[in-house]
């Protein structure tokens, strides 16, 4: 009997670490930090905590997320805060196939906010859009590969980890958007910076796939 009883209760504390968080219990443990982290932030913005829209552009050659916010649609867009990607991989190009490890490029939206990552905290990014799939199906491409996330932590192989300290910064504001599927704009480089497309060998399509992040970017003054 109390061995019984002893091996239940290491099982009920096992079960006790191991709780699912939701994205409330996430909001009760950052909120407050987050608020007082970025008040400065929105205040030079004129945009309240509590009433914003959100975008993300992510620039893989200069490896950094912009996070910029707006009181709503009819605003212009502005800048909240810079944050570095915290590891990287691939190179510059679309992500192609499952495995390839390449960061995608395109014009994204946030699909869902995950509260139990394996990389503290993550939003996902619903890649293949349908740009993706439209050239996937003209080139005969089918595992075009998935789960792509900004995320905590310092490791990847195609998503964009930002660590533990950001994601907590860009969840909470991300949960709180009015705008629920915001965008999220993965580029090469900053076109608005340096207008040249790079070339990529793989593909035949960079110019329509580059000109489209181009005019995208350009609603998001520096």
């Amino acid at each position: 009997m109390v061995l019984y009883l002893l091996r239940n209760q290491i099982i009920g504390v096992f079960f006790n670490l191991k709780e699912k968080q939701t994205i409330e219990t996430v909001l009760k443990k950052y909120s407050s930090k987050v608020k007082v982290s970025l008040k400065n932030n929105f205040e030079i913005n004129s945009i309240t905590f509590d009433h914003f829209e959100m975008a993300i552009l992510a620039f893989k050659k200069e490896q950094v997320v912009e996070l910029y916010v707006r009181k709503n649609e009819t605003d212009n867009w502005k800048l909240l805060k810079k944050y570095p990607f915290t590891a990287f991989s691939g190179t510059m190009g679309p992500k192609l196939k499952n495995g390839d490890k390449q960061i995608p490029e395109g014009i994204y939206k946030m699909e869902y906010l995950n509260p139990n990552s394996s990389y503290h905290l993550s939003i996902k990014v619903n890649y293949p859009n349908t740009f993706d799939k439209e050239k996937a199906n003209l080139e005969q491409r089918t595992d075009l590969g998935g789960d792509i996330m900004i995320h905590g932590k310092s490791v990847t192989i195609g998503c964009i980890p930002v660590g533990d300290d950001t994601i907590e910064e860009i969840f909470v504001l991300a949960s709180k958007a009015k705008n629920v599927n915001f965008p999220i704009i993965i580029a090469p480089h900053d076109f608005r910076t340096n207008k040249l497309f790079p070339q990529i060998e793989t593909i035949s399509w960079e110019k329509e796939l580059y000109t489209s992040i181009s005019k995208e970017l350009a609603n998001f003054k520096i």
